[in-house]
């Protein structure tokens, strides 16, 4: 009974920690092995109101290396102090139903939108550096 209960566990988590999420060639934001995701209108900026039985249906897109956010991808904490992925701060989900990557079964479901990459609106400053709004690189 404990090792059903340990694989379960343990298959949960190998499904829920992906890589870093990525931006596929349709603009939609993906996970490293092409799952899509997606993004909650009922959520606010760094803040995940998709908790119990909503992520069941809509399991959150937990961080498996902190040390990956950049950019518009950042961390946000959930009520049971486990680290989610956020893109431009708004939490990214999976949605159960996609079996395969590039499933977008999710999109448009009440309130659930496939996420997409928004062009980011660079701008130089006063000492040339480029600012993307999440980081400053040197002008290229």
């Amino acid at each position: 009974m404990t090792r059903t209960i340990l694989f379960a566990a343990l298959a949960a988590a190998a499904f829920h920690a992906h890589a870093n999420p990525t931006v596929e060639k349709n603009g939609l934001l993906a996970s490293k092995d092409g799952k899509t995701l997606y993004t909650f209108a009922k959520d606010a900026a760094g803040k995940s109101n998709c908790n119990g039985g909503c992520a069941s249906t809509w399991p959150p897109f937990v961080v498996a290396n902190p040390a990956l956010a950049d950019g518009d991808f950042s961390i946000v904490a959930r009520d049971d102090g486990s680290k989610q992925w956020a893109y431009k701060a708004m939490p990214l989900y999976f949605y159960a139903a996609d079996a395969q990557p590039g499933d977008a079964k999710g999109d448009g479901q009440g309130a659930w939108s496939a996420a997409k990459a928004q062009p980011n609106t660079a701008k130089a400053d006063a000492n040339g550096s480029m600012y993307t709004g999440g980081r400053r690189d040197s002008a290229y």
